[in-house]
Parts: C-alpha cells; structure tokens; sequence
C-alpha cells in the first residue's frame, strides 16, 4: 500500500466507491471504511496501518493547501 489510489482499489475490492466532491470528507469517508473492514477482519494489520497513515498524510497535506492548518 503505497497511495491514496491503492487503498481506493482495495476499497473497490468489497465494492465501496467514494466520491463526494470534498477531498477531506473523501478520505474521512475512506478512513471509517477502512475501519469497519478492519474490525470484519477483512484487512490485515500492515495494510490497515499504512492505509490510515496515508490517508492522514494526505488529509494534513490538503488542509495546509487550503490554509486550514
């Protein structure tokens, strides 16, 4: 897992498309996916933890873009 786009495809795998329009709201949206996979125990451990590292890294990214923090 290395991008924002694989975890989107690993997303795809269990037929969970995100697209609200909102970036943040996106990845949020993705996180608390990845989450409820996680506790199914559809997700191993390695690819939970680097999915929600990218996703916060990319959530930080875009809101120093927007000037939000």
């Amino acid at each position: 897992m290395k991008s924002i786009y694989d975890i989107q495809q690993l997303l795809m795998k269990f037929g969970t498309v995100i697209y609200i329009g909102d970036r943040i709201a996106d990845l949020e949206l993705m996180e608390m996916e990845l989450r409820e996979l996680y506790k199914s125990q559809f997700v191993s451990d390695q690819d939970f933890q680097m999915a929600i590292l990218l996703l916060r890294q990319e959530i930080s990214k875009v809101q120093k873009a927007r000037g939000e923090g």
